[in-house]
């Protein structure tokens, strides 16, 4: 059996893993801006129309990031987190889920702790050296450039549930 057979939740850094880490302030208002890629909303979708989770655990706080996660109906979203192993378990507590039901992806030294807590590590492909070090799958693309579009790609084949999800969305376009 695959490590990820029992994986349910995806846990996702934001910065660095769905953005490419680059943080633009608004000269007038500091209002913060990111880019998303579009190929993470559509695996996202993919895996919650599986009936799997998303949580987002980011340090920072930007309201960009709450609009996109409302844009993918992403119901889990802790910003200005400072102790992320902490917010995950309480979150996962609501959703009746485990760590050992749980991925993490992330792409710097702040997440290593969490990517160690939990029963399977993920790196973007751009991550610091150690964090790719403690992963058990290191993505081909960057953060913000589809990495995390690759995890789960990755864990829904490991599971054998990525031809199903095709097949959905493949069902729901021709319905359209």
């Amino acid at each position: 059996m695959s490590d990820v057979q029992n994986i349910t939740v995806l846990a996702l850094d934001v910065d660095g893993v769905l953005t490419d880490g680059t943080i633009t302030l608004s000269k007038n208002t500091g209002v913060e801006n990111k880019s998303f890629h579009v190929h993470d909303g559509l695996g996202i979708s993919l895996w919650l129309k599986a009936g799997n989770d998303v949580i987002l655990i980011s340090g920072r706080d930007a309201a960009c990031v709450n609009f996109r996660a409302n844009e993918l109906g992403i119901n889990h979203v802790i910003q200005g987190s400072k102790d992320k192993i902490s917010d995950l378990d309480s979150t996962l507590k609501k959703l009746n889920a485990t760590v050992d039901q749980t991925a993490f992806v992330g792409d710097d030294l702040g997440d290593i702790p969490v990517m160690q807590h939990v029963s399977y590590a993920i790196a973007v492909n751009n991550a610091a050296d150690e964090v790719k070090l403690i992963s058990n799958f290191v993505t081909p693309r960057a953060g913000g450039h589809g990495a995390v579009r690759d995890a789960i790609e990755h864990l829904m084949k490991e599971a054998g549930s990525w031809q199903d999800a095709i097949a959905s969305m493949e069902t729901s376009t021709a319905q359209q």
